[in-house]
């Protein structure tokens, strides 16, 4: 696949900004007007589902901006929301933004010090929390905070005994704003109309990847075009329903949950709880569904071990249809020539297994499903795809207000993450790296012009960071971040987000860090899933007591050394990667973790930090022993920090030496 540098555009035209309704508010005073009675949003609360239509959503809206007002904020005042996804602090973000002021979200498994980083760095004046887990956080930093002022919670529980001066429960400022509002009554239209398509409408921090995280400023117009372009493509309208579910920190979930919602205007439903998101998913139905790969590999363990541990009937049907899926499914969902036995023999399949499990998934009624974050796994992906559900992947960042490129339906490839989205240009640099211009390009990094310039050209273009090849057939293929694409010392290419990605297809595997830059060989450290391990221990009679002692054991080993031989299989056959195959590996004995540094909140890898962190071990699997000790600092549940030591394995894989001499 020749690549040829050249700019890659859409063939569809971007989208225009109505400069009546330019902002959020404004278009939640559109929706008001075209579909006042319609049902915004829902949330499930004590296992009833409890609805607001737009007009009633406008209602609360203006409600909790006139409090916030009579509390004293200002006009470019940002204010910081905490919390699992809830109506109320969707609803406080269009309040904010309708004083002129900038919402900031934050991730809500964050600790302490992660949220004073932010509070301290966005000079936040309100925040506006879920609940008390929230506010305890809050109240531990808030010395350190000298800017934070006002701190409203959504939830009352446990609250009793709470009697700091700056706590305030949003119950209490909606009623302060009803009395604001009936003394101003032209106060809070008046608010909206200052607003602009250029002010800025929020500011979303990252993840964090390789430092601190920097604050991206998007506008008004960035998210709108960006929002309503996709929507376009892909035939989103208000009749369609989505699951809020994802962190409101991340992009993602802005743009879907909030910004497509008000552009649009379909209905967004909030979970009860992420313990109860299978059930709520299965009763909603949804028709349009974003998830990172990770939940879309932790749903497929989960069917695959409750398939484990159905009879063996169930079982030969179950492994019978999905041969006919793999074969025919997506080409019958791409609406592509199928042979009439095996048109006959989906449809009996659809009927039998396929329908019952997309039921018991929630997917039954899915038009659009989206992943991406991540690389998924070629194998998941054509699973999914098999089973009649339309899910596609797409290439984005919080840089470009999400959508960069997207699998329109009918070019939909496991190997590549789409093309274009309309108003979007692409280009590889000679470099190797992927770059973007965008009507939903971010303002800057807030008060950071030096990353600001290193990521942004002076003629609008946006380094992505990310390696990757633009092919005849216009589709871009991410190989891997560009930092950390790199050769063995014999010259190999080595790219370990790739092999990760492919270990990670493996249901027993959670986690995998790959090293090899200027090594010999390409080592590994695994994670694995505790749940599908677990399982697969139980039907062996193997008893454990804990993550650790199962990690340990021998046949868990073997069991993972299964799946590194089929992955150096497959790198086998590959001419750049042959020999990057995996030589040695060895199972880690606590799970990688946020609250430990090794993830971010968006569960992606920190890689630097792992090799800081736990350089012995990679020394060791770069040297001759059989085994390692060490002793790991990691966080509980609570807060508090313990020690844990372990004398781990280290395994040598010998089939990697024969495949490379083949």
């Amino acid at each position: 696949m020749a690549q040829t540098h050249k700019i890659v555009t859409s063939d569809k035209l971007s989208a225009t900004l109505d400069h009546e309704f330019d902002t959020f508010p404004k278009l939640l005073e559109r929706n008001v007007i075209e579909r006042p009675k319609r049902t915004a949003m829902r949330e499930k609360d004590f296992g009833i589902w409890q609805s607001w239509t737009w007009e009633e959503v406008s209602i609360q809206v203006k409600l909790i901006a006139c409090g916030l007002a009579s509390l004293g904020l200002r006009r470019g005042d940002p204010v910081a929301i905490i919390g699992d996804n809830r109506p109320r602090l969707y609803w406080t973000i269009a309040a904010v933004q309708a004083l002129g002021g900038i919402p900031v979200p934050m991730y809500q498994d964050a600790v302490a010090d992660e949220i004073k980083f932010v509070l301290g760095h966005a000079l936040v004046r309100f925040a506006v929390v879920e609940d008390q887990e929230q506010i305890d956080k809050l109240l531990s930093v808030f010395n350190d905070c000298p800017n934070l002022e006002f701190i409203i919670y959504d939830q009352p529980r446990g609250m009793r005994n709470y009697k700091e001066s700056h706590l305030y429960y949003i119950e209490d400022v909606i009623n302060e704003g009803d009395e604001f509002d009936k003394s101003k009554p032209s106060f809070f239209s008046d608010e909206v109309s200052k607003g602009d398509s250029a002010d800025t409408a929020i500011i979303l921090y990252t993840s964090g990847t390789t430092g601190e995280p920097k604050g991206v400023v998007l506008t008004h117009e960035a998210i709108y075009l960006t929002s309503v372009n996709a929507a376009d493509q892909e035939g989103i309208n208000e009749n369609d329903e989505c699951l809020a579910y994802l962190p409101m920190a991340w992009a993602g979930d802005h743009v879907l949950s909030y910004a497509q919602s008000y552009a649009v205007g379909f209905c967004v439903s909030c979970p009860e709880s992420s313990e109860t998101l299978l059930n709520d998913l299965r009763e909603l139905g949804p028709t349009y569904f974003f998830a990172p790969p990770r939940i879309y590999e932790n749903v497929l363990t989960s069917v695959m071990i409750r398939i484990s541990d159905s009879s063996s009937i169930k079982r030969k049907m179950f492994d019978f249809f999905m041969k006919v899926a793999r074969r025919s499914g997506a080409d019958i969902l791409d609406k592509k020539q199928v042979s009439v036995m095996d048109r006959f023999l989906y449809f009996l399949g659809e009927i039998l297994v396929y329908g019952p499990l997309k039921n018991t998934l929630g997917l039954s009624l899915i038009r659009n499903a989206y992943t991406a974050g991540e690389a998924i796994g070629p194998d998941i992906f054509l699973f999914y795809r098999s089973l009649g559900i339309n899910l596609k992947q797409l290439y984005g960042s919080t840089e470009a207000s999400v959508f960069i490129t997207a699998q329109p339906n009918g070019e939909v490839k496991p190997d590549t993450v789409g093309v274009p989205t309309p108003g979007v240009e692409i280009t590889v640099s000679e470099a190797g790296e992927v770059m973007f211009r965008s009507p939903g390009v971010f303002k800057e990094y807030f008060k950071n012009p030096e990353a600001t310039s290193e990521t942004k050209t002076h003629d609008g273009w946006v380094r992505t960071g990310d390696a990757g090849l633009v092919g005849d057939d216009g589709h871009l293929r991410i190989i891997d971040r560009a930092k950390d694409v790199g050769r063995l010392s014999n010259g190999t290419l080595f790219a370990p987000k790739y092999i990760e990605n492919k270990l990670k297809f493996f249901s027993h595997i959670k986690e995998a860090v790959a090293f090899g830059d200027e090594r010999e060989f390409c080592a590994v450290i695994v994670n694995i899933d505790l749940e599908a391990v677990g399982n697969w221990a139980e039907q062996n009679g193997i008893t454990y007591s804990s993550y650790q002692e199962l990690a340990s054991l021998p046949r868990i080993y073997d069991l993972v050394q299964e799946n590194i031989e089929q992955v150096n299989d497959e790198l086998s056959k590959e001419t750049n990667l042959a020999g990057a195959q995996i030589k040695r590996f060895l199972i880690l004995h606590k799970e990688l973790h946020a609250d430990d540094g090794e993830l971010t909140r968006t569960r992606k890898v920190r890689r630097s930090f792992i090799a800081e962190k736990y350089n012995l071990l990679i020394d060791s699997l770069y040297g001759d022993d059989n085994h390692c000790k060490i002793t790991t600092e990691l966080t509980f549940e609570d807060g508090r920090k313990g020690l844990v030591s372990a004398d781990l394995i280290i395994r040598t894989i010998t089939y990697a030496n024969k495949l490379a001499a083949e």
